[in-house]
């Protein structure tokens, strides 16, 4: 695991990290997009563009929101390792931490 996406992110899916990393590795969930642990490169590109800082290098994910940490890795279980997010399109499920929250609002 290098980034995870966390909550600021839940309905939002604002899609600027999905435009700047070099290796597609940033799937996106009917609610929340998700980084793909064993795919990301570590180059930290979709950090700086998140317009909501819901990127986080996993040791500085806020505790707040801490479950995001493993409900990033847990997202690919049932898809595994694609190779690439573009080809997926949206997946039509979330992880179960996003999928209990309410509707977010957009003034994160």
């Amino acid at each position: 695991m290098t980034y995870v996406i966390a909550q600021p992110c839940v309905d939002l899916k604002d899609k600027a990290c999905i435009e700047e990393c070099p290796v597609d590795c940033i799937y996106e969930g009917k609610r929340s997009l998700y980084i793909h642990p064993d795919e990301c490169v570590d180059c930290g590109a979709c950090e700086p563009v998140c317009p909501v800082e819901a990127i986080y290098y996993e040791d500085d994910v806020p505790e707040e929101w801490s479950a995001f940490t493993e409900a990033n890795v847990a997202f690919f279980d049932t898809i595994g390792s694609p190779g690439g997010a573009a080809k997926l399109g949206e997946i039509d499920a979330d992880h179960p931490v996003v999928s209990a929250l309410p509707p977010q609002s957009q003034d994160h």
